[in-house]
């Protein structure tokens, strides 16, 4: 019994179940008001099922009817008691009774969690089962307890619904019809089947689980399993979104019926019978969808392209006066032809991939299809003949000016103004925005059919415009990227190309170099010279947009105030105002009732806000008169230097520099009483001095004077009061307490506080005599400051000092007598022996921290002559001051109290990465003889130093202890530093942390904070002491972060309130497996529960049940801190394994019942959190309050801080990009563009907006592999609102290695390609206006589309050139002067586009604004000469490559990146296998068209003319070849290299079974690398193939030019070039016969074969020199011809597989490519082997590579050659 009474006791965070336990959360009445609320049962009618029980409440009632499970009952009761009682503090003016809950906090909760649900009823026309009386007169208590079964039947069919979470319109399905039966049961409805009373269809135990939920489950799971893991096509299988719009139409309540018909065609799965089959949507793997999603933009592309060649062909100077003339006003009319051709060709797309949407059910979308087709080709055709009539009349009449063309061409655009009707109708309502979205949110039956023709109807995508406001900012952004970039094609692009096309087609007589098949024009030579310059034309408003975007981000940056303090400097300017920002923005004021919102207040905040920024009224003024605000400054200011010192970023001597003392009341000798605020030393360093230089200059001014001159600088008055104020309790604190000498000191001071208020100072004291003052006192306190103290050498300075301010500084000098009446000297005679202060010195003892810790401040103000720009010294530190001070003048919602503000939880999670770092893997060495630990105190150098101090003054002897008693120290030291959970943890608990401070503060009377900072600053120095004499472990206070030394002075209710605002809950799937496996990550994990108070596990469970099944489990545990263990909290079972689509997204579903509050924070595994940011969050939370355009936000954007940049210079590149990424290019999509989706991971989502909405990602297989944007997609097509917010930022890690950084680029840019082929993009690409859609293509799927057609231009730059070389074009152009003008203008495209400008841009612009334009054009010298644009060009290939082959082919999947340290060298097969196919073979490609073209060109002969023509594509070739190798550690050390090339060529050679892994054995890479080929569809093959064709061009164009081919044109000599082909293979096949016959055992055969082979060619190498043209150099001319066409029959070979597999053509493909792949790998390998060989590369490379870190003192190079210092061993 004992056992289970223990069980019952365990809770979450409140025991709900025991409203009289002793829990700081329950002395809240709301907590208790809302529990009564849920035991209202009242008369309700008891369930039948099972005996009823006095403590039950509405929840068990709904169970026991419902047959929901008791743990998810039990979760859903916190959940709700949680949430309603948090909803409840916030309500203002707070409810006259406060012990019940209050109707409206429930209504609202009731509206905001059914609103999708409402929403859904009134789409489909249905009445809401949601009956409640309308009039608030009668709301009575039966209808609150009526919101409150609902809202909770809600929850409860939420919490236990699983997978069914990502497809909320089945959740609002089921809620529907269960709402109807618990409304008949309130109703007390008779059943007319029994007659009885009404009982719901499904009951009995876990009844909701197996009946409802597993049924849909099942059904889901099914359809994956068809899916073959993601690899069969999208349109074979319904996915998460399929099923959730099977619920958008009313054949769900006609077909699945309720209870739920297991007999419908809903759960047909596979090839049987009628399936339902895709709804909504199919996606279908095509290029085209980009056009089919983004027509609108294509359309304007192309149009305007045409019109612009029409107008340039004229030749007139500018476009208008060409467009003057009649006759291209009517070539231009061809326009309209074109468009709705391009309408036909979209509406043919949409019937060929949408036609499988057709059914029985569904046979209206086929109408309209259908129609739309014929209506499209009606135009074309109506066009047609309408501009057939214009061309007759001008015919006729032999001109275009003719009164009857003229009246025919208006005919014409009297047909065009019909076409374009429901444009001009699209453009009205673009202007007036609310009119379109309330006719698309009305669901009424008219607006419907008028809308039906445009577009099908759909549950999301309907009002999504934005206030007008918002519009004109956006448009007016586009506009001017518009027009620069049609302005820049006009006249950069087409005007230039008209003349050159021109004179090539007018070239006559050609003589061609080959066999020409059409002789008689150069159509085709025209087409390739366009090329180019036409793709270009189609991605280039990239390039525009990202220039704009740049300044237009800089210029919001600025009016957000971003980048003002960037450095200590600055800070110490804004400081004095920083204690008003402080209180002005992170406390919150006294409010009085509903005054927040008006106008007055908004103008008075920003009145406020702008005295604050620029100091204006002086603010810190208040602080002296005011002891409270001063204190809560304090407090606050010095928790955070806390918490740098426990992170190890500044030093103990820093702490003091930076901290702001506190008095100690209860030590006498300490308690010294300061008039002023007593600012950091940092700040006061060096103006005592200088105020002395002023008291020196000006001896003979009166008092006011002086003071007036030193009160200047805020800072110099504060010190100089501070240092006298401290002087009259320091000299006495030294001098016992009844000695004479003491009340000497004081009566001395006394005097000159008299002259002083008398202004008689200067008058009655030389200022002459201070300097030596001065001089004496600093000597006296080096004497007190230092460890050994001698007494006699005070004693001696303590006279020195009497002397000089007894007979130098008094202006009129006294007599001895005089000096005694006056109480400045002893009474008794000074006899020899009896020296004054001989006997009166007693200093307080060591163990007197606070009385040492002002000596030595004052001893700092006093002697600092450096103005301290230095501290802190550590980087990371003083950039988190700066961003956290700069952030506080920035503009953020008032904090409300802790009490009031919305609670909120932070979701991460995990599966198997890395929680602590062990021992081992601290200590054991790579390759090189370098282990991490070496690795991390070589780069965190002063953080080593900081820790080493800390662990010294926490005891420990020598740095031998880290490896035992203090180990646990070391791996924690090391894990802040690594990307792992532990500091992810750490972090996010940062959170609980500051919200007990705040809750402190709020409520804190002065007393409290008095009293408190004396406690806190007496607790410090005893801690200090005491630490030595600690029973437990010394480092066990230090280390638990929870329990900061602040927490020593709470009242204890601000544990309560922290832990009802916050959450964490870590989703460790496979927690459970690790425990039973005894996986040090389960302990590890643990551990990081019983540190943390506030963190929850969630993991999913597996038990066996039968023989072979198994049940599976969402558990959610917490570590007990009064029991001692680990206990289980909820346990809820699930209907299947959990991971039906892509991992991460599952889990976050599986956990996310555990998350409370209003608002989830989703963090990624390699995040990190500081406390300062985490003081900002409860404004950060406010947000959601206020409206941003039209709507409130339901995601709140966050900046991040990438914190790897400094572990090598590739890091440093990849964060740059980053950081730009997530600062400048999400604050312009946020403002103005009105696009920003969810990139970033540390968003705020609301969480109840989400919940109700299919979550927050989406989890279909493959086709949201980068499940995080989704939610962003749904969001905004949901009618949600995301916003960006800079004020605050958490930190985030980024891959560190180039393997891993092409890894994560090669996941982005699948799943870029995948995002494509979604119905998500579809929706938004036609459901967003015109300039919305523009930016979200630009910065989504476009970015990555733009960079393929950067690629896909350089190939058709140089295959255009090489078709002219080599057919002769080229020579017979050259001798008319204007082919060249033409090259010119495709080379200034190249150049730009090359030079990866547009990436850097945002960069420099971004760094600009937050560290100064000269340091960020300075990082930019920098990275160039750190070769950042190989990296940029290398990284761009990368995207390319993923992305299209994606889109082609498919197989997109989850790269799991590694987070680690990357230093070690990585081996040349790893690199081949890694780019082989994604650079190093289009680079030899790239290169042998330039070789070619190089020998074969008329224009190369010109040397110059041929760099200037081909430098970008070599650097682009170099780059991908080469990059790998650059950034490589040890890429060019020539005894690597020799290694590398073996194992490369063992690799090769490796013959393996069947078990080897591609990592072995080439051939198993071989075939891994063409998977996606196997999953391809027909068009995907047929591409390929035609792609693959271009490799054989270069055979048919370099025959020609053989000797041998003597010059003859004829088709035969390419012909006849095919035996060579032929002969080559037949040589090869038979030495490989022999090989494999003769090569073991009957050697001699074989080399017998070879012998004659080698005969044979040389016989005929003869034969031919002698009787043919034959020249020796076409032996080698001849292999670039044949070396392509043998790869491109490899190429094809691959496509062909399934075909070919069987024969025994697939093993000569297969040992052939082995030799290709050799010849690869030996091509890519010499540059580098040459490079190696060459003296001094190897040490340029290692500076490259890790220059950052050189500028930290870092041995990079030792680190590399691992001649590792063994002190440490």
């Amino acid at each position: 019994m004992n056992q289970s009474a223990e069980e019952e006791e365990v809770y979450n965070i409140i025991p709900v179940h025991n409203l009289l336990a002793d829990h700081p959360s329950l002395r809240f009445p709301e907590v208790r008001a809302a529990a009564a609320a849920l035991r209202s049962v009242g008369d309700l009618r008891r369930p039948p099922f099972a005996p009823w029980k006095s403590h039950y409440d509405l929840l068990d009632w709904l169970a026991l009817f419902f047959g929901f499970q008791a743990s998810s009952v039990k979760n859903q009761r916190e959940h709700i008691v949680l949430h309603l009682s948090n909803a409840q503090m916030r309500l203002s003016p707070p409810p006259d009774n406060i012990d019940t809950l209050d109707p409206t906090v429930l209504r609202r909760f009731r509206r905001s969690l059914l609103r999708n649900y409402s929403n859904w009823c009134s789409y489909l026309n249905l009445k809401s089962n949601i009956w409640l009386s309308d009039s608030h007169s009668r709301h009575a208590a039966s209808d609150n307890r009526r919101e409150l079964l609902y809202v909770s039947l809600y929850l409860l069919i939420w919490g236990e619904s699983a997978n069914l979470r990502f497809v909320p319109e089945c959740i609002c399905y089921i809620f529907h019809n269960m709402a109807m039966e618990l409304n008949k049961i309130l109703e007390d409805y008779i059943d007319e089947n029994t007659g009885r009373p009404f009982l719901p269809s499904v009951s009995g135990e876990n009844a909701y689980l197996n009946k409802i939920v597993k049924p849909i489950y099942d059904t889901i799971k099914a359809e994956v399993d068809n899916s073959k893991n993601g690899t069969a096509p999208h349109s074979a299988w319904r996915n998460y979104d399929d099923i959730n719009e099977y619920y958008w139409s009313k054949r769900c309540f006609d077909k699945l019926k309720w209870p739920i018909d297991l007999g419908s065609n809903f759960f047909v799965t596979g090839h049987k019978g009628k399936k339902v089959g895709k709804t909504g949507f199919v996606e279908q793997r095509s290029f085209w969808n980009l056009f089919r999603s983004f027509d609108k933009l294509w359309i304007m592309l192309f149009l305007f392209l045409q019109a612009a060649i029409i107008v340039a062909w004229e030749g007139r100077e500018y476009p208008w006066q060409s467009l003057r003339t009649t006759e291209v006003q009517g070539k231009c009319l061809t326009v309209f032809i074109t468009w709705s051709a391009l309408r036909f060709l979209q509406s043919l797309l949409d019937f060929g991939m949408q036609y499988s949407l057709v059914s029985r059910e569904t046979k209206s979308l086929g109408v309209r299809m259908v129609l739309k087709t014929v209506v499209a080709a009606v135009w074309v055709v109506v066009f047609g003949v309408f501009y057939g009539r214009i061309l007759d009349q001008k015919d006729r009449d032999r001109n275009w000016d003719s009164g009857a063309t003229k009246r025919r061409m208006v005919n014409f655009l009297e047909v065009v103004v019909a076409f374009l009707a429901p444009e001009l109708l699209a453009v009205a309502l673009f202007l007036i925005p609310w009119i379109r979205n309330f006719l698309e949110n009305t669901n009424w039956k008219i607006f419907y059919l008028l809308s039906w023709w445009f577009q099908s109807r759909t549950f999301v995508g309907r009002g999504l415009r934005e206030g007008l406001v918002d519009n004109v900012k956006y448009s007016l952004f586009w506009i001017a990227v518009l027009a620069t970039k049609f302005v820049f094609s006009y006249f950069m692009q087409i005007k230039p190309m008209i003349a050159p096309t021109r004179a090539l087609l007018d070239l006559k007589n050609v003589t061609y170099e080959w066999h020409e098949f059409f002789d008689n024009s150069n159509r085709f030579a025209v087409g390739l010279l366009w090329l180019p310059v036409v793709l270009i034309y189609l991605m280039d408003i990239q390039i525009w947009y990202s220039i704009y975007s740049s300044f237009v981000g800089a210029a919001v940056g600025l009016f957000d105030h971003l980048g003002e303090i960037r450095n200590m400097q600055q800070l110490r300017l804004r400081f004095q105002f920083f204690a008003s920002a402080i209180q002005f923005n992170l406390m919150p004021e006294e409010q009085l009732l509903n005054s927040r919102g008006n106008i007055k207040n908004k103008i008075k905040d920003a009145i406020h806000r702008l005295k604050l920024r620029y100091g204006l009224g002086r603010p810190f003024k208040k602080l002296e008169s005011n002891q409270v605000e001063a204190y809560k400054f304090a407090l606050i200011w010095n928790e955070v230097i806390y918490t740098f010192r426990e992170e190890d970023i500044v030093s103990d001597s820093e702490v003091e520099l930076l901290e702001l003392p506190q008095n100690d009341k209860n030590d006498p000798r300490s308690n010294w009483d300061i008039g002023v605020i007593q600012w950091p030393c940092l700040l006061l360093c060096n103006e005592l001095l200088l105020a002395l230089s002023q008291a020196k200059e000006l001896i003979d001014a009166p008092d006011r004077w002086l003071w007036y001159k030193i009160c200047k600088s805020e800072y110099r008055r504060c010190a100089v009061i501070e240092a006298y104020d401290s002087l009259k309790h320091f000299l006495p604190a030294i001098v016992k307490y009844d000695s004479e000498e003491r009340s000497i000191i004081r009566t001395y001071f006394q005097e000159i506080d008299q002259f002083i208020q008398l202004e008689k100072f200067t008058k009655s004291y030389k200022l002459t005599a201070l300097p030596k003052i001065y001089d004496k006192l600093v000597r006296l306190l080096d004497l007190i400051v230092k460890p050994d103290k001698n007494a006699d050498k005070v004693v001696n300075a303590l006279q020195a000092l009497y002397e000089v301010a007894i007979r130098d500084f008094l202006k009129d000098p006294r007599n001895s007598d005089q000096l005694i009446a006056d109480g400045l000297a002893p009474q008794r005679a000074v006899s020899g022996e009896a020296l004054l202060f001989q006997s009166a010195v007693e200093l307080p003892s060591a163990s007197n921290e606070t009385f040492y810790r002002r000596v030595r401040r004052l001893h700092t103000i006093l002697t600092s002559h450096d103005s301290m720009q230095k501290v802190p010294e550590n980087l990371e530190a003083r950039r988190r001051i700066a961003f956290f001070s700069n952030s506080l003048f920035m503009n953020m919602p008032h904090a409300p109290q802790v009490e009031k503000m919305r609670a909120f939880s932070v979701l991460t999670p995990y599966y198997n990465e890395e929680v602590l770092f062990s021992k081992e893997q601290l200590r054991t060495e790579n390759e090189d003889g370098i282990s991490t630990l070496y690795y991390m105190q070589t780069i965190y150098a002063s953080d080593w130093r900081n820790f080493i101090e800390r662990m010294r003054r926490e005891g420990m002897k020598s740095e031998r202890e880290l490896w035992n008693e203090r180990l646990r120290d070391l791996r924690l030291w090391a894990s802040y530093r690594g990307q792992t959970l532990t500091r992810t943890v750490r972090g996010m608990m940062y959170y609980y942390r500051a919200l007990e401070l705040l809750a402190f503060l709020d409520s804190a009377s002065e007393v409290d904070m008095r009293e408190g900072s004396q406690q806190l600053s007496s607790m410090r120095r005893n801690d200090e002491a005491d630490r030595l004499s600690l029973d437990q472990s010394p480092s066990s206070r230090t280390l638990s972060r929870a329990s900061s030394s602040v927490s020593l002075i709470y009242k204890g209710h601000e544990r309560g309130t922290a832990l009802m605002k916050f959450t964490y809950v870590v989703a460790c799937q496979i927690y459970g497996s690790q425990k039973a496996k005894k996986d040090p990550h389960a302990e590890e994990i643990l551990y990081l529960m019983k540190i943390n108070e506030a963190l929850r596990v969630a993991y999913v469970d597996e038990v066996q049940s039968g023989r072979d099944e198994k049940e599976y489990y969402s558990v959610l545990v917490k570590y007990d801190q009064k029991l001692k263990k680990e206990v289980e909290l909820y346990r809820v079972k699930l209907p299947g394994p959990v991971k039906l689509g892509e991992g991460k997204p599952e889990n976050q579903n599986h956990a996310i019942i555990f998350t409370r509050g209003d608002a989830v924070q989703t963090i990624d595994m390699n995040q990190d959190n500081y406390f300062e940011e985490a003081l900002k969050m409860r404004n950060l939370l406010e947000e959601f309050k206020s409206y941003y355009g039209i709507r409130k936000p339901t995601i709140l954007g966050v900046r991040e801080h990438i914190f790897t940049g400094s572990v090598s210079s590739l890091a440093w590149f990849m964060s740059a990009q980053e950081t730009s990424f997530v600062t400048l290019g999400q604050r312009v999509l946020a403002n103005p563009l009105k696009v920003r989706m969810h990139y970033g991971h540390p968003d705020v989502f609301d969480r109840f907006w989400f919940l109700t909405r299919g979550g927050i990602s989406k989890a279909s297989r493959v086709i949201n592999i980068s499940e995080d944007i989704f939610a962003g997609f749904n969001c905004t097509l949901r009618g949600g609102n995301v916003t960006h917010h800079e004020y605050i930022q958490v930190g985030k890690g980024r891959d560190v290695g180039l393997n891993q950084i092409s890894m994560f680029e090669a996941k982005v840019a699948s799943g870029n390609g995948e995002q494509i082929l979604s119905r998500d993009v579809y929706r938004l690409g036609h459901r967003l206006d015109f300039f919305r859609m523009l930016s979200f293509f630009y910065t989504t799927v476009g970015f990555f589309f733009n960079t393929m057609m950067i690629l896909l231009t350089v190939y058709a730059f140089l295959w255009g050139r090489l078709y002219l070389a080599l057919s002769g074009v080229e020579g017979a152009a050259l001798s008319n002067a204007n082919d060249n003008r033409a090259l010119g203008t495709i080379l200034n495209q190249q150049l730009i586009i090359q030079l990866g400008l547009f990436t850097a841009l945002p960069m420099v612009v971004e760094n600009s604004l937050e560290h100064g334009f000269l340091n960020s054009i300075w990082d930019f010298l920098t990275m160039q000469l750190q070769l950042s644009s190989v990296f940029y060009t290398f990284s761009m290939g990368t995207r390319g490559h993923y992305f299209g082959r994606t889109v082609l082919h498919g197989g997109a999947k989850y790269r799991a990146t590694g987070r680690g340290f990357v230093v070690q060298h990585k081996s040349f097969a790893e690199n081949y296998r890694l780019y082989a196919r994604s650079h190093f073979v289009k680079a030899i490609e790239l290169g042998l068209i330039l070789t070619v073209y190089a020998s074969y060109s008329p224009v190369a002969k010109d040397t110059l003319v041929y760099i200037a023509l081909t430098v970008t594509s070599w650097f682009l070739v170099v780059s991908w070849i080469l990059g790998p190798f650059i950034f490589n550690p040890l890429g060019f050390d020539w005894l690597k290299t020799v290694y590398d090339f073996d194992d490369f060529m063992n690799w090769i050679w490796f013959k393996g079974g069947v078990f080897a892994k591609s990592e072995q054995s080439w051939e198993k890479w071989w075939y891994e690398e063409q998977d996606h080929l196997r999953t391809t569809g027909l068009w995907g093959k047929i591409l390929e193939t035609i792609l693959n064709l271009r490799f054989f061009f270069f055979q048919y164009g370099i025959v020609y030019h053989l000797g041998i081919a003597a010059g003859s044109k004829s088709i035969a000599v390419y012909m006849l070039s095919w035996i060579y082909v032929l002969v080559a293979f037949g040589f090869y096949w038979v030495i490989s016969y022999a090989r494999e016959k003769y090569a073991a055992k009957e050697h001699i055969y074989y080399r017998l074969v070879q012998f004659l082979v080698i005969i044979f060619g040389v016989v005929v190498i003869v034969a031919l020199l002698q009787f043919t043209h034959f020249k020796f150099l076409d032996i080698f001319t001849s292999l670039l011809a044949f070396v392509p066409t043998g790869w491109g029959f490899i190429c094809i070979a691959q496509t062909l597989r399934p075909f070919l597999e069987k024969t025994m053509l697939w093993d000569t493909a297969l040992s052939v490519a082995r030799m290709y792949d050799i010849m690869f790998g030996v091509i890519v390998m010499a540059p580098v082997a040459l490079l190696s060989w060459l003296p001094g590369f190897q040490n340029m490379q290692t500076r490259i590579l890790f220059n950052q870190a050189f500028s930290r003192g870092l041995h990079i190079s030792q680190i590399l050659a691992g001649k590792k210092p063994k002190a440490d061993e």
